[in-house]
């Protein structure tokens, strides 16, 4: 785990549950599928990368202001 500081904006949060999280930090299975969802980014990922809303079903973009607009899934998922 870790983070920074630097990064620390609307546009590179998202709440998850605490299993889910621990998930992410602990399984590699888990992390694959987290990142290929927007769910977990590195440092050096694009913040206008979309995220996959499991409860909506819908893929958005967060903006820095914590707004989300819908969009099409990335490319590599297609």
């Amino acid at each position: 785990m870790g983070g920074s500081k630097v990064l620390d904006n609307l546009q590179n949060v998202i709440l998850v549950c605490a299993d889910y999280n621990g998930l992410m930090e602990a399984d590699a299975q888990t992390a694959e599928y987290a990142r290929d969802f927007g769910h977990k980014i590195s440092k050096f990922s694009s913040p206008t990368a979309p995220v996959f809303d499991r409860a909506t079903k819908i893929w958005y973009l967060v903006d820095n202001a914590g707004g989300k607009v819908a969009t099409d899934p990335p490319s590599y998922l297609i």
